[in-house]
């Protein structure tokens, strides 16, 4: 149980966490003068009480309840088809109408961080009143795989969302699968539930290293950065076409031999910011590269920290490279510093073999600028696989020798596997060179040209 401190203490510690907006820079000094292996970069910004810097703000920012939120959510990360989702209210409100709605087909522009939009596979339904602690029972259609929600409305304005995956009623039903990062949303939600001024996560609260899965998020329900490193590769999927099966991380977690896993998939995809991992998503992602499935991550700092589970509640338990298994040996690349966005810079194209290939048509070839990106960024490292390419870099960005690097490697038993080393590809993938480059990706993968 959180012990709630007084009222100076509490003070104390928001002016601690604002201070630590002051030492990045020497963080970065005093950690960059040990190095784990030949050729390895470790600068992990560590702040003292969470991984980002303004955690006094975001922390101080959940006291202030949303007066036209709807807050409902559901315990389970996803649901098949024809099963039962429930529905459960942390609201009381009257004349309240429920919808379910399919995202990724919807032609409408989602604006600003506190909306979700998609196509209706319900009718609306009027609900009545609504009470807090209540539930309300959501049939599962046979629905095409995907991610959903749930919108409840009513009067003045008032709205809330409750996202949900639906996998397919068995995996393996497209070779390609798309992993949605359930866990990392969940962390980084900032709602305080039980009322004490202080958000229920690792990010707002000092020595708090649990975060609850299936509560409502905040901003009426959108999934963290669900706009900017998500929506827009689940549009992209749509309207190119691709197939593909959308699982949340309980469908890895429940993986028991990563063999049915490669039996399902030639591909698994990680499109957003998959940062949080169990240690049976990781065995089964490793296994599975290591019978010859591919991977691919669009974005950054991923398979970062361990955490467990238990009735429903993540614990952060370590990070992986500290438990001897770095991230690095398995994507190519590893998380090294984040700078919250300040600096974002041009991709220029190596002359690795495997750039000409994922940079055909895009416009940049070999010592020319591509897109741009930042907030956070990986490298390669001792722990990289042998024949791990370097296909493109943004150098410097974070200070001397504090580079992204975009990476590609093949194994010896067929495993291609790509990582985009800055935030983000998916969430640029409406610019047309970041898409050819996808779509190149896809087919170099896959083993079909574009």
């Amino acid at each position: 149980m959180k012990t709630k401190a007084p009222h100076s203490n509490r003070v104390w510690h928001l002016l601690l966490l604002v201070l630590t907006l002051a030492v990045p820079l020497l963080t970065v000094a005093l950690l960059a003068t040990t190095a784990p292996g030949a050729g390895d970069i470790d600068i992990t910004l560590r702040y003292p009480y969470g991984d980002l810097a303004g955690n006094a703000a975001a922390g101080a920012a959940v006291r202030k309840n949303d007066p036209l939120a709807i807050e409902a959510a559901f315990p389970l990360e996803s649901y098949r088809p024809g099963s039962i989702a429930m529905l459960r209210f942390a609201a009381t409100l009257p004349n309240v109408t429920i919808q379910v709605f399919r995202v990724g087909p919807e032609r409408t522009r989602t604006v600003g961080n506190m909306e979700m939009r998609g196509v209706p596979v319900t009718r609306p339904v009027l609900l009545g009143r609504i009470a807090a602690g209540g539930a309300t029972r959501i049939p599962i259609g046979r629905w095409p795989t995907g991610l959903y929600f749930a919108r409840l409305t009513a009067a003045g304005g008032r709205v809330g969302y409750a996202p949900f995956v639906v996998p397919p009623q068995r995996l393996g039903l497209s070779r390609v699968a798309v992993v949605l990062p359930t866990h990392t949303w969940q962390a980084y939600n900032f709602r305080d539930d039980d009322r004490d001024g202080y958000g229920d996560t690792w990010y707002a609260t000092s020595g708090h290293l649990t975060a609850r899965l299936g509560r409502p998020f905040l901003n009426r329900g959108v999934p963290p950065h669900f706009r900017t490193y998500d929506l827009h590769f689940l549009h992209w999927l749509q309207q190119t076409g691709k197939r593909v099966d959308v699982l949340s991380q309980a469908e890895l977690d429940a993986v028991q031999d990563p063999t049915e896993l490669r039996s399902a998939y030639d591909l698994l995809v990680f499109p957003g910011h998959h940062e949080y991992v169990t240690a049976a998503e990781y065995d089964a992602v490793e296994g599975f590269r290591d019978r010859g499935g591919s991977l691919a991550f669009l974005s950054a700092n991923n398979f970062f920290w361990r955490i467990d589970i238990r009735r429903s509640v993540m614990t952060r338990v370590a990070q992986w490279r500290d438990l001897g298994r770095p991230e690095s040996a398995l994507l190519g690349v590893q998380y090294i510093g984040n700078d919250e966005g300040e600096h974002r810079g041009a991709w220029i194209v190596r002359g690795a073999s495997a750039a000409s290939r994922l940079f055909t048509g895009t416009g940049s070839g070999a010592g020319e600028g591509f897109s741009n990106a930042g907030i956070e960024i990986d490298h390669t490292t001792s722990h990289s696989p042998r024949g791990t390419q370097v296909v493109a870099e943004i150098p410097n960005l974070l200070g001397p020798g504090m580079t992204a690097q975009m990476t590609f490697y093949e194994t010896k038993n067929g495993a291609k596997v790509f990582a985009a080393g800055a935030f983000t590809l998916a969430g640029s993938i409406r610019q047309q060179p970041v898409a050819q480059l996808l779509d190149n990706m896809w087919g170099e993968i896959l083993g079909k040209p574009v």
